[in-house]
């Protein structure tokens, strides 16, 4: 591994009568507030948001209407509907669900996988895609995880016992050493989840070649502290395209403590410099539930030879992405100051 000088960084899916006094209070339960509600947004904040919808323009909007949510309550779940394998690009696939994605790069040296799901769900979801699609698991040289949280590493061990190269950011590595309570990222009152043994860690900067492509980390703590980000080559056709994946994805931002929230802004402003630097055309997600991700793969399954690749969104859409995902958070930063 090598490492790469980068530029200075500022930061769903879906007839009898009663008691007169039952009656009353079951009215009155009724017409109540639920408890905890949320406050409405001040005007200054509405301002906010509207200005994020012009940023977001046509390509982003589901992403303002999921970060920016006055009570966001969505995250990825274990049975989250099924994504049927689809070969997004030449040299990139992707398998999972619709909350949790996996990505499956072809290089000449081998399958790299971005991320590798849920344990329990790697024969029925994980190897049964890659079948579908002719991938041979066995080809399967290098997991790079995005972030240790057990729906990200799962499958991994699998892999690493038939000689893969587990990576992740360095610190996610000492996450996985000494687990919370609910148990290396597995539900809260559930069964630990088994992690991978300990391998290549990275760091800021650094870069994985594995045959002919090159996989660049950028770390974006904020979800957890070695979250990681991660731009590499795409090819469609004839076409070389840069690809990245934001793996620290936070989906309910109220469950995040304000120190957490305002690291994860600078985590993706320095996201921003980095992706800008590099060229990045194409934008995925390994927790695809705010990027408009099932539309745009129903437009590629519709896709004629000669028309664009829908996760081809361009160098200024995909900075616009960023600046919506920073300033939604910074309204939920927000909305607690105004409380």
């Amino acid at each position: 591994m090598r490492a790469v000088e980068w530029p200075a960084m500022t930061r769903t899916l879906f007839s009898g009568g009663c008691a007169l006094v039952v009656c009353a209070a079951t009215l009155a339960a009724a017409q109540a507030p639920a408890p905890n509600a949320p406050k409405p947004d001040s005007p200054e904040i509405r301002q906010r948001i509207d200005a994020l919808r012009k940023t977001a323009g046509a390509e982003w909007g589901e992403a303002v209407d999921f970060i920016c949510a006055l009570d966001p309550n969505r995250a990825n779940r274990p049975d989250d509907p099924e994504l049927e394998p689809t070969r997004v690009f030449d040299n990139l696939a992707v398998i999972g669900r619709t909350g949790t994605a996996v990505w499956v790069v072809t290089t000449t040296a081998g399958l790299v996988l971005i991320d590798a799901g849920y344990a329990d769900q790697l024969d029925s979801v994980l190897l049964k895609g890659m079948k579908t699609l002719g991938l041979d698991p066995a080809r399967v040289t290098h997991v790079i995880v995005g972030h240790g949280h057990g729906d990200h590493f799962g499958g991994a061990p699998y892999f690493q016992q038939r000689g893969a190269r587990v990576v992740m950011g360095a610190p996610d590595w000492d996450l996985l050493d000494a687990p919370p309570a609910a148990g290396r990222g597995g539900a809260p009152g559930g069964p630990p989840v088994a992690a991978p043994k300990r391998d290549i860690s990275v760091t800021d900067g650094q870069t994985l070649t594995v045959g002919d492509v090159t996989f660049h980390f950028t770390m974006i703590p904020g979800h957890t502290p070695g979250s990681l980000g991660i731009v590499f080559p795409v090819k469609d056709g004839g076409t070389s395209r840069t690809a990245a994946l934001f793996g620290g994805s936070i989906l309910i931002p109220t469950r995040i403590p304000g120190d957490g929230l305002r690291q994860y802004i600078q985590s993706v402003d320095r996201w921003a410099a980095a992706t800008r630097s590099l060229n990045v055309d194409v934008e995925i997600q390994n927790h695809p539930l705010y990027d408009g991700f099932a539309a745009r793969l129903q437009r590629l399954k519709q896709r004629t030879p000669g028309q664009p690749n829908p996760f081809v969104v361009g160098r200024e859409a995909y900075q616009r992405f960023l600046q919506v995902m920073s300033g939604c958070i910074g309204v939920q930063l927000a909305r607690r100051a105004a409380a």
